[in-house]
């Protein structure tokens, strides 16, 4: 287990990740898990008080998704094993050691920085950003 957390936040990163990547298939559900997790361990930037999977899915204006019908409703067995996956410390690049990720407009590409953060890589329609080692050092 990668951080603690209970039966219910596993259910909120089950319904985050599907509200937030569903058209990204399983590997993207699992990044976007991946984000969420490395809220929880960074003690850095936005992050210093995020020390929950509660705290990082309702942070602030951080998640789109949770205004989402997808989010609304119960996961499924699948989400849910995704989920308990990013838990027990399933890494994805280029989400390894990202805190932040996007989708751009359509037919537009990743930016290099965005929001001073450096682009760690894309996958399918999402962008990951990470933070500088040094700002961030729980995530490296």
């Amino acid at each position: 287990m990668i951080t603690n957390y209970t039966t219910k936040e596993l259910e909120l990163l089950a319904r985050i990740i599907r509200s937030e990547a569903l058209a990204e298939g399983n590997l993207g559900m699992l990044m976007v898990g991946n984000v969420v997790v490395n809220r929880t361990i960074a003690n850095c930037l936005t992050f210093k008080n995020v020390r929950s999977i509660t705290d990082a899915i309702y942070q602030k204006n951080q998640f789109s998704g949770i205004n989402s019908s997808l989010f609304q409703a119960s996961p499924t067995a699948l989400e849910k094993n995704l989920a308990e996956r990013v838990l027990r410390g399933e890494y994805y690049y280029p989400a390894t050691h990202a805190l932040w990720f996007y989708a751009p407009a359509k037919n537009t590409t990743c930016k290099q920085v965005w929001y001073d953060q450096d682009l760690a890589g894309s996958y399918k329609n999402h962008c990951f950003y990470k933070p500088n080692p040094g700002e961030c050092k729980e995530l490296y």
